[in-house]
């Protein structure tokens, strides 16, 4: 039978009924656990989180960072996900679809719907901040707890994910295909207790199937709810009895609902009758409820102070008050994997140190969970329980793997140990039990269960023998049976009584033995016994006055009969009583090679007619050697061997060859002579070997001397090697961020240079000492620059600009005075730009340059003439339109271009008519050549004073006129157009001086 879930508090490991705190969340909160390669996997996951929908749960990361370097993961996830995403902060209240992310160098607690930051108890490298959570999580959020692991080495995050377990929460892993480091995820998946193996990207989808089935699930409670009769879950427990050949009816009930809620939940199947059929069809569904059933979570010297009073007022005691020659026995039922019995031999290996005893200990470990049962004997257990064994104690009694992720309980404590499946409720128990630890069992049964076990566990504790309980247990209702000895430390003594509480005939299934046989007879059929009662029926079955059950080292089980007469105590320190230095003399050499007899050939082994001195008197013995096939429970299958001693009447073989008399007297004493020098000789071969056996252990005793400093050696290398891998792995961590955050500068590098190359507007960099940094392309067409011209000074570089000079020293001027600069300058090719000189600013403000931009204005200025002359022609216009005299415009080749009302009245042509027509077919036929060359003149630059002259009329008629020409140019000079003001004669004009002629 497992243990209970691990609390962080010291309260009961089973889940209270009663709801969280108002505080608390009312929705999921998923706790998700990564290290290296977490990176990736985190984005992965919130990017299948569909944009469209609010997954209805909180999120909270938990992931190795180096402590001394700024995390940017809050912003690296933000860019995956629409949820809102937080840097924790202490205290911060966690809020549905919000993701939370822990910040470095903390440990993070959640409790009543806030998470709180701790600074880490472990030294850097030893943290494993993954299970602090998810235990926190467990404890505060029962059934709503999630945990997720992801990417990452080691095994952080594998006992967080058991407290999650059995508080009725789900767990998922990253297959380990998928990830980038699979220690992590291969940690958690190796418990078996992962309820889904995914990819990151398949978990969202995953995670609100449960959330929405587990939303309809009824509130925890002690009874069934609506819809859920007794008949469905008496259904249950028949399918769980036939498939796994146990009972589990008398558990409580809401242990069980809770452990049916959950697979339930997991395979999203509405309704117990449906349930029920499901479990009919699925028999692999039967198996993992029975494994959720048996979940536990336990630790080593889990509840502190409860172990340091067993340490200093239990453990000591179990040695004083020991019966010489009688191993001390402990029985650990439902050790689940093994940590609470191997802190116990722990704790007697200890003790036997300190007093330098050599005392047998005998510690049984006893599950119903065949899996755990196989784990605890391996010795093999995660990094994680660096959290809970002093660094003393892992040197002393652990040994590092060669992988590096996990630690091995040393041979010494393995072989102290002997694991066993059993179930306690139906097996026979162990008997004569000097302390007794059952912890975190009993609260998953009904009263009427737990008064049966708390009878059976009496019967099985020796007088005065020790009952160590869980936290929230108590023999309460049968105070007759312990007394306390501690009430917090939960330590209760055997009072002693054992009248009216058991019939061991209760307990103890049924002698089925054969009849009895001769000595040579057959060995009886094995049967499960305590060594006493197991002893007696061998030899009752064989007919011997006396036997001793001995093991194949010769060392003393128990003794039947008067075998004083064959035995005799050893001289020297008493410990472990051995037959074959037991033996009087004359039973010693038959006894020995009766025994080696028996081991070799598994076969009985007979030694008749032996010498032995008994009281001073030489009486013949025979000796028999059986070796019996299987071991009591008690021994879980250790061979054992059943000496046979019995005098014989038979008389001596060699007194009917020697004839009586002087001479026989003489033989004898000479043969008794050679007797006692050959056994002279042989004591001195055995000093002699004994003195080598002396040498040897000598020898052997350096050699561990040095062996150990050498195991010191290597855990030291150890130490090194685990801090080496957290920063590897914290250094991962880094790396991935850095990679992502390079990868985002190139992007950003890449999308400036094309927005500048796009833009097509020229820049240059230069840094305070005026040193091109870089230029963009266009540059080079205003500035003579190539890619070698990067790191000059920007004064060499020869600038395309006319009449401007002054750009070494305005950029100067900026930096001096941090004031933007703007002139506009033209190229030698006509082009013009607006130059501007700003400072070149860092995201922290700091001036480390100026930027020079060219904006290409040439359009600009190009209109901005055009519209000037466009202005003049305008104002022009207005004065054309208004004057009484006729002004035309005609270009170079005589077409007309402008024609005002004056010409009109004058001329009689309308404006469109004039516009369509040459100057010449106004000019009479005789006075042509002299207007070309006026206009000739006037391309000249030469200035033409009023002339009179003549023109024709629409109506054919000649008319003179005063004509005033103007030649029209631009601003470099070129005519490209005449004006003229012709108005008729008048007499104040021809009294004019100046007037010319035609």
């Amino acid at each position: 039978m497992s243990t209970a879930p691990e609390s962080i508090t010291q309260k009961s490991p089973e889940p209270s009924d009663a709801p969280a705190g108002i505080a608390g969340a009312r929705f999921p909160v998923v706790g998700i656990g990564a290290s290296a390669g977490g990176l990736a996997a985190f984005e992965d996951f919130f990017s299948a989180i569909p944009t469209t929908v609010d997954p209805g749960m909180a999120f909270v990361l938990v992931q190795h960072l180096a402590p001394d370097h700024k995390s940017i993961l809050a912003e690296l996830i933000q860019r995956c996900t629409h949820l809102p995403v937080f840097e924790v902060t202490d205290g911060i209240r966690v809020d549905q679809n919000c993701v939370y992310v822990i910040p470095p160098g903390y440990d993070m607690a959640y409790l009543n719907g806030t998470l709180h930051l701790l600074q880490p108890a472990a030294p850097h490298g030893h943290r494993l901040p993954i299970n602090f959570f998810f235990r926190s999580l467990a404890q505060d959020q029962h059934e709503r707890a999630i945990g997720i692991v992801l990417s990452g080495t080691g095994s952080d995050g594998s006992e967080g994910i058991r407290a999650i377990k059995a508080a009725g929460g789900m767990v998922m892993a990253q297959s380990t295909a998928r990830a980038e480091f699979d220690g992590m995820p291969a940690s958690a998946i190796a418990t078996g207790l992962v309820d889904y193996t995914l990819s990151p990207a398949e978990m969202p989808a995953r995670l609100m199937a449960h959330a929405g089935h587990s939303a309809s699930l009824s509130p925890r409670t002690g009874t069934p709810p609506q819809g859920r009769g007794d008949a469905a879950l008496g259904k249950v427990f028949v399918l769980l009895r036939a498939h796994t050949g146990h009972d589990f009816s008398e558990y409580k009930p809401s242990t069980v609902y809770r452990r049916i809620d959950r697979r339930m939940a997991t395979h999203q199947i509405e309704g117990m009758d449906n349930y029920v059929r499901y479990l009919q069809q699925t028999p692999t569904e039967v198996e993992a409820l029975f494994r959720d059933m048996l979940i536990g979570v336990t630790s080593f010297f889990r509840d502190p102070e409860a172990f340091l009073t067993l340490e200093q007022h239990i453990i000591p005691g179990l040695f004083e008050n020991r019966t010489a020659g009688h191993p001390i026995r402990v029985w650990c039922p439902g050790c689940a994997s093994g940590e609470e019995a191997y802190s116990i031999a722990i704790l007697l290996q200890e003790c036997m140190q300190a007093r330098q005893e050599n005392a047998k200990v005998q510690v049984f470990a006893t599950d119903i969970d065949g899996r755990a049962v196989a784990r605890a004997r391996s010795g093999v257990y995660p990094l994680s329980i660096a959290e809970n064994v002093s660094a003393e104690r892992l040197a002393r009694f652990f040994s590092l793997e060669a992988d590096g992720n996990s630690y091995l309980a040393r041979k010494l404590i393995r072989d102290m140990v002997i694991f066993s499946e059993q179930d306690v409720i139906k097996d026979p128990p162990f008997s004569r039990i000097d302390l007794l630890s059952c912890r975190n069992l009993l609260i998953y049964m009904n009263t009427a269960l737990q008064s049966k076990l708390f009878t059976l566990f009496h019967y099985a504790l020796n007088p005065g023998g020790t009952l160590f309980l869980g936290t929230s247990e108590t023999p309460g209702e049968l105070p007759n049976l312990f007394t306390a000895r501690d009430h917090k430390a939960k330590l209760y003594q055997h009072s002693g009584d054992t009248a009216g509480y058991l019939d061991p005939g209760r307990l103890l299934p049924p002698l089925a033995l054969p009849a009895p046989t001769r000595l040579e007879g057959r060995v009886p059929a094995p049967v499960k016994l305590p060594l006493r009662d197991f002893t007696e029926q061998a030899m009752l079955n064989l007919l011997a006055p006396v036997g001793v059950l001995v093991n194949r080292r010769g060392d003393i089980l128990y003794q039947y009969g008067r075998s004083g007469a064959f035995l005799e105590p050893a001289p020297g320190v008493a410990g472990i009583n051995n037959i074959l230095k037991m033996a009087r003399e004359g039973l010693q050499p038959g006894l020995g090679m009766a025994l080696h007899t028996a081991i070799g050939s598994g076969k009985l082994a007979r030694c008749p007619n032996l010498q032995v001195s008994i009281a001073g008197h030489v009486t013949p013995v025979t000796l028999i050697v059986s070796p019996l096939p299987t071991a009591p429970e008690t021994l879980s299958g250790t061979p054992l061997f059943l000496v046979i001693l019995e005098e014989t009447a038979a008389p001596l073989a060699w007194a009917e060859d020697i004839p009586a008399g002087p001479r026989a007297t003489a033989h004898i004493k000479a043969l008794k002579q050679e007797l006692r020098d050959k056994e002279e000789f042989l004591n001195m071969a055995n000093e002699e070997l004994e003195s080598t056996i002396q040498e040897l252990k000598s020898a052997n005793e350096e050699l561990q001397s040095v062996n150990e400093e050498l195991q010191a050696t290597n855990e030291e290398l150890e130490t090194s090697k685990e801090e080496l891998l957290s920063l590897n792995e914290e250094l991962a961590t880094i790396n991935g961020e850095l990679q992502t955050k390079v990868v985002d500068l190139s992007r950003a590098n890449n999308d400036m240079n094309n927005l500048l190359a796009g833009t097509g507007i020229a820049t240059v960099f230069v840094d305070h000492e005026l040193r091109i940094l870089r230029f963009t392309p266009a540059a080079t067409r205003i500035i003579n620059l190539v890619d070698s011209d990067v790191g000059r000074p920007v004064g060499h570089i020869v600038a395309n600009l006319v009449g401007y000079d002054r750009l070494q020293a305005d950029a100067r001027t900026v930096l001096d005075t941090l004031l933007p600069l703007e002139v506009d300058v033209q190229t030698t090719e006509a082009q013009w730009y607006t130059l501007r000189i700003l400072p070149y600013r860092t995201l922290d403000n700091v001036v480390e340059g100026v930027v020079i931009t060219f904006v290409d204005i040439t359009e600009i200025v190009r209109t901005r003439v055009a519209l000037r002359e466009a202005n003049e022609l305008l104002r022009l216009a207005v004065v054309v339109r208004d004057a009484f005299d006729a002004i035309t415009v005609q270009d170079l080749e005589g077409r007309t271009l402008a024609w005002n009302p004056g010409a009109v009245r004058m001329y009689g042509w309308s404006e469109a008519e004039a516009l369509s027509m040459n100057v010449r077919e106004r000019i009479p036929a005789p006075l042509r050549a002299k207007a070309l060359l006026r206009t000739h003149q006037l391309s000249q630059a030469e200035i033409l004073k009023p002339y009179k002259t003549q023109r024709i009329t629409k109506d054919g008629l000649k008319v003179e006129v005063w004509m005033t020409a103007t030649a029209l140019v631009h601003e470099d000079g070129q005519m490209y157009a005449i004006a003229t003001t012709e108005r008729t004669r008048s007499a104040r004009a021809e009294r004019q001086k100046g007037v010319v002629n035609d």
